[in-house]
This record gives C-alpha cells, structure tokens and sequence, in this order.
C-alpha cells in the first residue's frame, strides 16, 4: 500500500463514519480507496482493480463514467442544476415522470420524488395511510411486511423491515407491523414447487386480512426477489394472488422495486412479470444509472384524487429541498435512453444465459445449495460456513480483482448489464475460486 493510500485510508477513519458497518472491523481489514471507474471496473489508488459485481449496492446498471449519461449531465449543469418543486417545475421533472407512467400503461400516472428508497417508502407508507383517512377510513393505520423483508432504514421503513440486525435497537421508536409468511422459495417440501409455497404464503396473508383488514392500510412486498434477505426468490404467482386479496379486502398494495426495478430481474417493473400493477411502486437505485441520489413514488389516479382538495389539510404535505432535482431526473431520462436505444432487456436476456453457463461448475460445487437465478441476479446458499463467513469471502474476493459482499451465508451476484464475455468469464473462474479460497479456512 502507497504512503498516498496509506494516508487516505487513516483519514477516512478517523473523519468518516462508514455505512452498514462495525468500524472496528476496518483494523483487520482496509478500507478500499477508490480513485476512479471505467465500466464494470473500480480502480484503487494503487492501481489494482475490481469488477464491480454487486453494481456498488445494486445501483450501477451501466457501467462507471458511462460517457452517456456523463454527456447529458454536461448539458444540463449548463441549463438547471437545482430548483425548489413547490411552486416551480421544469422540463426534466416532466419528462421522467411522462416517461415513467408510460412504461406502466398509465396505470400509475402520478410521480412523487425524494433522494432515497427509504425515503420513498416512508412517502408510500404516508401516503398510504392519509389516503384512506381522507376517504373517511381513518382506522386503517397498520401495515403488513414479509418475514425476511428489508425496506430501509428510516422510522418508517424500519417498521416495515424484519430483519433483527437492523431492527431490534430501535424497537422502541417503532411502529409495530403485521408479519406474515415469505413466499421464498427455498421453503418448499419434499414434492412442492416454488407455486406451492406462494399459495402457503397468499394463505397466511389471506388470514390475517378477513381477521384486521378494517384496520390495516396497506401491505408492502419487494416482488419476485427479497434482497436483504438473502436473494430469496418466490414465483409471480404470489403477487397475483396479493392483488386478488387486497381487491377484496380493500387493502392497498405497496410494491417496493427500489432494488428489483429498472430491468434487474428481467422486465423493467418486477411486478410485470406477474402481470399485475399496485397501488404504490417504489423506485429507486438503478433509476439513475448509479450517479445521483434519486427514488419516485408511482401512484394511480385514485389516491392522487384523494388529496386533491381546496382544503390544505387532505394534501399531501410532505417535502425534501432536493425532491425532482434537475441533474438526477436528467441521469434517470438518460439511463431510460440507453434501455430503448440499446433494447437492455433483451439484450440482458441472452446475456443471462451465458452467465448462467459460465456459472455451472460452482452450481454444481457440493457446498453449494440453492443457485437461482432471476434476471441479472444469481445467489446461492454456503452449506456449513461460520458467522464470518461473509467477511472473509469479501476480503479474499478484492484479492481476486472482485467486489462481492455475500448476505450472511448467501453469496450473490448483481453486476452491471455492459458485461461482455471477458468480464463474464473471469467473474464466473474467480467466484469459484473465491468460495473455494474461503470455505477452506
């Protein structure tokens, strides 16, 4: 490591508190200074690369400094870099929000925006709640979330999250939620299917909405794939049948799609694939391309008309100062171009395919368990690793030119969409060789 690194890396621990992270763990394993990225490449200060295999936290669809979208913020830092949007709107508000109904057949025509998934879950869950009691339903206050489910931080978000590790400190600041049962597919029994599971975890759902369903505003699921909770994938099926009870019972559903959007499991909306619309989407991460904070609400015009009102009180009186800012909506217009100009989902599709192959030997490992695949995500299961599994999968993965950071016991890959075969065959050769490093100790 240079003196120049050397420097850098103490700096930033002694000034910056990193996310997601125990900082005393940075003092067995360096932070990585990153100096730039070409690509699907990030480059050290020393020089050493990494392919970029986890899209930097899910959100880089197209490579670092990808010179279209670098050329469009260009232009737009010559006309608008930032105006408040109360009061005030401007062309590339417009546009996204135009664009982005569109691609939902209009179905959900009203774009609210923020900085982060967080954020835009927190605005769904609000906006949820005041809906119906502005519709003279004011009991319906709770909220239903997946076991396993993971959909940010904030107070709001954390309620709606079941996982321990991030959830238990606050307790007390939270709201409680209704759980029920995740439709992962890992659950099946000798003989079922992944269908089977979905219809066991709709069940579940279906109890609890002819027990509470005056008293509950809305259930959220992130379709098709629960992230942070270790890949865990479920049939469509599910989602169909979600919608079918939330028709019945009068209950709204939130779809979060912050990670499972913009093309990453395969159609650019996850819940398209089940042939469904909700009530919310949520979006955020890839919809700029990776470059700048932005997350959007999509909603359909029946909650939208249930704020609209001479009356200050039934709006929506919610805000960030950076909501629909000018360079984000313009890297979000740009990455929307390179999914049409460059046809990306069915380009993705076949390149899928030649992931998938290039992965089969580690299908194929014993200590492998569950590979599965949905879009541009792969995930399996370590069989008979320890806690610090994960940790050490991670260091030795950076000493193999990888940037992978396994969820517990899951390893994952969700790498950008620009990956050509060279790329493809070293990220497949190098995760075996990785896993096989780290389950030998």
């Amino acid at each position: 490591m240079s003196n120049q690194t050397s420097d850098w890396v103490a700096r930033s621990l002694q000034s910056v508190w990193h996310p997601c992270t125990q900082m005393q763990h940075h003092e067995s394993t360096p932070l990585i200074p990153v100096s730039h990225g070409r690509g699907p490449w990030l480059y050290d200060q020393d020089g050493r690369r990494y392919l970029d295999a986890i899209s930097s936290w899910w959100v880089n669809l197209f490579g670092h400094a990808n010179p279209r979208i670098n050329a469009a913020l260009r232009e737009q830092l010559d006309k608008l870099e930032h105006a408040m949007l109360a009061g005030f709107t401007h062309e590339p508000v417009i546009e996204l929000s135009e664009r982005l109904s569109a691609l939902t057949d209009r179905r959900l025509g009203h774009a609210f925006y923020a900085s982060d998934g967080a954020s835009a879950v927190e605005i769904a869950l609000k906006m949820s709640f005041h809906s119906w009691r502005n519709r003279g339903q004011a009991d319906k206050q709770e909220f239903v979330c997946l076991q396993g489910s993971y959909h940010g931080e904030t107070i709001g978000a954390l309620a709606v999250t079941d996982v321990a590790l991030f959830k238990d400190a606050y307790g007390p600041l939270l709201r409680a939620a209704q759980t029920v049962r995740s439709p992962d597919a890992r659950q099946a029994r000798d003989g079922e299917t992944a269908q089977d599971v979905a219809r066991r975890a709709a069940a579940d759902v279906e109890r609890l909405f002819a027990e509470k369903a005056d008293r509950i505003a809305a259930i959220i699921v992130e379709p098709l794939v629960q992230c942070a909770a270790g890949m865990a994938m479920h049939d469509p099926l599910y989602l169909q049948l979600v919608r079918a009870l939330c028709d019945r019972y009068g209950v709204h559903l939130i779809l979060d799609e912050i990670a499972v959007g913009c093309g990453r499991t395969g159609t650019f909306f996850a819940c398209e694939q089940a042939g469904i619309w909700p009530d919310f989407v949520t979006l955020s991460k890839g919809i700029s391309g990776g470059y700048l904070p932005l997350s959007v609400v999509l909603t359909t015009d029946e909650v939208y008309q249930a704020f609209y009102s001479a009356d200050v009180t039934r709006g929506f009186l919610h805000s960030h100062s950076y909501t629909g800012n000018p360079l984000a909506c313009r890297a979000a217009l740009a990455t929307l171009d390179i999914f049409a100009q460059d046809d990306v989902l069915a380009a993705n599709r076949a390149k899928a395919e030649r992931i998938t192959a290039a992965l089969a030997p580690l299908r194929a490992h014993p200590r492998v368990r569950h590979f599965r695949q949905q879009g541009m995500i792969w995930a399996f299961d370590a069989e008979g690793v320890d806690k610090a599994f994960a940790r050490r999968f991670f260091a030795n993965a950076t000493q193999n030119e990888l940037l992978l950071r396994p969820i517990g016991a899951t390893v994952y890959l969700m790498p950008p969409y620009i990956l050509d075969d060279g790329d493809i065959a070293l990220l497949a050769e190098r995760t075996l060789a990785v896993f096989e490093q780290t389950i030998a100790g």
